[in-house]
């Protein structure tokens, strides 16, 4: 394993983190039901192999996430990796809710300490309301005094512009970012991953493959991509090529999964791009952005839906309708909980961090898919 430095903080971080969003499940129209030991024993593996970061939150798989990595944490591997998770802000009303929340996930993780913290998806309505309105920067440093916490951050899903506003407004020590080849423009982008980075904070680099998408690519933008990689390691490859990036955070679903990333963060700082090989990433972004349907990463973040519609489910059968509509009808078709369902109450466009109007998506999905 590589090892970065991991900002300001004094710590070094292994090239490649694993992010506990899409951990192995019996059932996969059911993101709480995870597979227990399988999660537990790629987990170990990773950290037997080097990875020294692993990251959750309180909502991931439906409230299991937490458990789970606490469980895999036992037998002496907690001393061995900065742990992360992040405070639910947009289910928080005020300060004793947030000492709360801490508390029910120190349990959760069976940890006495999280070396990580972070501000759950800020935007602009999560900061004003309740992060400055009930001044949870402060309760983050309370947190820290007493011991519970030992870094403080967050991850982000915004524009550029505010971005800055909020690496401006408290000395951070690291900030986690959606960022691929991409998205190089979007959100923060690169443009803030090198202005955080500027100010000394650790920079975490999340959705590197895009929810998936960049390892499943159609054959137009695959050709377009630098030859010899393959569709993965040219994504993980292109982050690396960046120092301001301290870690790559993958969400990994397989233990296959698991050792191909391991490899490919063994080669991690031998990664050098030529400017003619940043410029096929950049084409294969042009080919890609004018032939994807919906910017969904299958986060979840939209579920679940009170009407009971499948969101995600729809979204990708919508942007593989692209290559194969007749494949794609085949597969909604056997989706439950369309798209007619949807009633228009906007509950999940508050929730979503790539900002899709999912209500008019969604209508638009269901008279092509139909």
């Amino acid at each position: 394993m590589k090892y970065r430095d991991f900002g300001k903080t004094g710590e070094r971080v292994s090239a490649l983190g694993f992010g506990c969003m899409r951990l192995p499940v019996s059932d996969k129209d059911n993101s709480a039901s995870i597979i227990e030991e399988e999660a537990v024993g790629m987990l170990r593996y990773a950290i037997d192999s080097g990875v020294n970061y692993l990251d959750t939150a309180f909502f991931y798989h439906s409230q299991q996430s937490e458990v789970t990595v606490g469980n895999a944490l036992r037998d002496g591997y907690r001393e061995k990796v900065l742990l992360a998770t992040k405070s639910p802000i947009g289910d928080i009303k005020d300060a004793e809710d947030f000492r709360r929340r801490l508390g029910v996930q120190l349990e959760r993780l069976r940890a006495d300490t999280i070396d990580c913290y972070l501000f759950h998806c800020i935007m602009q309505g999560s900061w004003e309301e309740p992060v400055l309105s009930e001044n949870l920067i402060a309760e983050m440093e309370r947190a820290k005094a007493e011991g519970k916490i030992r870094y403080i951050g967050f991850s982000y899903h915004d524009n550029a512009e505010f971005f800055k506003t909020v690496c401006d407004a408290y000395d951070w020590d690291f900030c986690q970012i959606q960022l691929n080849y991409i998205d190089v423009n979007n959100q923060a982008g690169l443009e803030g991953a090198q202005y955080a980075a500027a100010k000394g904070m650790a920079v975490i680099a999340m959705e590197p493959l895009l929810g998936g998408k960049l390892a499943n690519l159609p054959e137009n933008v695959a050709k377009a991509l630098p030859e010899g990689r393959g569709q993965v390691k040219a994504a993980l490859d292109f982050l690396w090529n960046h120092p301001e990036i301290s870690l790559v955070l993958s969400g990994m679903s397989s233990m296959e999964q698991v050792k191909e990333n391991l490899a490919y963060a063994e080669a991690s700082d031998a990664v050098r791009f030529t400017e003619e090989e940043l410029a096929m990433f950049a084409a294969a972004k042009e080919i890609f952005e004018n032939s994807a349907m919906v910017s969904c990463t299958a986060c979840e973040y939209c579920l679940p839906c009170p009407q009971g519609v499948n969101i995600p489910a729809i979204f990708k059968q919508y942007n593989l309708g692209v290559h194969s509509m007749k494949a794609a009808k085949e597969r909604y078709a056997k989706i439950e909980g369309k798209a007619s369902g949807c009633i228009k109450c906007g509950v999940c466009e508050d929730k979503c961090p790539q900002h899709i109007e999912i209500s008019r998506v969604l209508e638009e999905a269901e008279k092509v898919l139909l």
